[in-house]
């Protein structure tokens, strides 16, 4: 299906069997178990000798349909479903990490992927080695022959720092280490990871893809561009598996185990979510654009970060890697916490809440809640501000939102 577009493609993946009834959707398969024909069948489906079914904690219908769409438009090897982004990063790391690995990343993380890795892995015996990612020297030196992976995030949250992605990947491919980048912020309608070097793709479907906020959601995308030999714990797998190493690990042992697979309602709506992906992701991309650069007239605003705007410190690597539609998130700072708190109360149609690309504009001040555990000196050097303000910005009117902020001010 080459020869069509991105929409097509989500629109005309075809289902893996005909439709009993000839549904234009695929159906919800919400059941547990599947019935067999004979003991014979049933051994060759729990054995992986045949693709059936045999449990929906492993595998499902729906969930398959939601899965092939995305291998479908990203052009990748392996999509594997879970039920929320955090568990696709864990299970994704919980498939490469074993005790003496190392993982390089940034402090420059969301609050629960720095917790999992500063803490939940450090139980095991993993260690984290974080350092300044866009700083090459630093990267480098943190690598050695234990790292199991570099993580990232494509345009962090919130610091809206940008990495030089070919820079990174030339890295961690002449030290053959495996780059896994959580992609959530740009979709894949705007941007395409395996142009850019990435191995392991992460992405909240719970944010662009649900539609508007409908479900929790995670995927784990192998672009099979990774010679796993190197890799310290799939090295013997790599040798049967080749390139397959990775998402056969992950489908055969680590996703059943840990048994956080994406379920079929989800998938359901994700799947009609992933159908106006495109037209959303544009409409509000357009309103984040001309709303930020409003905003920034404004003297009550000490300042507005957005990679979008052509005075942000990354707007042209920005620009190369995400074109100009770097998502619809962007921060604001005010004078102090007591002054975003005064602000945000004031708010009357964006909304005070957690999440992103929601299609409601949502307002959130991360230090006091996705980072409110964390004690100070660890906020300040993940350099989250207490003057902050993150939006994500939905499909309203610009002007609405325009005024409501500016009446809030």
């Amino acid at each position: 299906m080459d020869e069509i577009s991105f929409d097509g493609k989500i629109l005309h993946t075809p289902f893996a069997k005909p439709d009993a009834y000839g549904a234009l959707s695929m159906p919800v398969y919400q059941n547990a178990a599947y019935e067999f024909e004979s003991a014979e069948q049933m051994e060759l489906a729990f054995t992986g000798k045949v693709s059936d079914h045999t449990y929906s904690r492993i595998t499902n219908p729906t969930v398959q349909n939601f899965e092939d769409r995305v291998k479908n438009i990203t052009g990748s090897f392996g999509v594997t479903a879970m039920n929320s982004g955090m568990a696709a990063i864990s299970n994704a790391i919980i498939t490469l990490a074993q005790t003496g690995s190392n993982i390089v990343t940034s402090r420059h993380l969301f609050g629960n992927t720095y917790s999992f890795f500063a803490s939940t892995l450090a139980a095991f015996g993993v260690e984290t080695r974080f350092c300044d990612l866009t700083n090459s020297y630093e990267v480098e030196s943190h690598i050695d022959a234990n790292t199991c992976a570099v993580f990232l995030e494509i345009i962090t949250n919130p610091q809206m720092e940008v990495v030089d992605l070919k820079v990174l990947s030339e890295i961690t491919k002449k030290n053959g280490v495996p780059l896994i980048a959580d992609t959530t912020i740009v979709p894949f309608c705007n941007f395409k990871a395996k142009n850019w070097g990435i191995n392991i793709e992460i992405v909240s479907s719970t944010k662009y893809i649900s539609g508007g906020a409908t479900s929790l959601g995670g995927l784990i995308i192998d672009y099979a561009n990774f010679d796993w030999l190197s890799s310290p714990k799939l090295h013997n797998f790599a040798k049967e598996f080749g390139m397959a190493a990775f998402t056969t690990k992950l489908r055969k042992e680590i996703h059943r185990n840990l048994g956080a697979y994406m379920s079929p309602q989800v998938a359901y709506l994700q799947s009609l979510g992933l159908e106006t992906l495109s037209i959303r992701y544009d409409r509000a991309t357009d309103t984040c654009k001309k709303l930020v650069e409003k905003l920034e007239t404004l003297s009550e605003i000490e300042s507005v970060n957005y990679t979008g705007l052509n005075s942000n410190k990354y707007f042209q690597l920005s620009l190369i890697q995400f074109g100009d539609r770097p998502g619809a998130m962007f921060t604001i700072n005010l004078a102090s916490r007591e002054a975003c708190f005064r602000f945000m109360n004031k708010l009357k149609i964006v909304k005070r809440a957690t999440n992103l690309f929601d299609n409601k504009t949502l307002s959130i001040h991360p230090a006091s809640t996705i980072f409110g555990t964390f004690t100070p000196e660890v906020r300040k050097e993940m350099n989250v501000s207490d003057k902050t303000i993150r939006f994500s910005v939905g499909l309203e009117d610009v002007n609405d939102l325009f005024n409501d902020i500016k009446k809030a001010l």
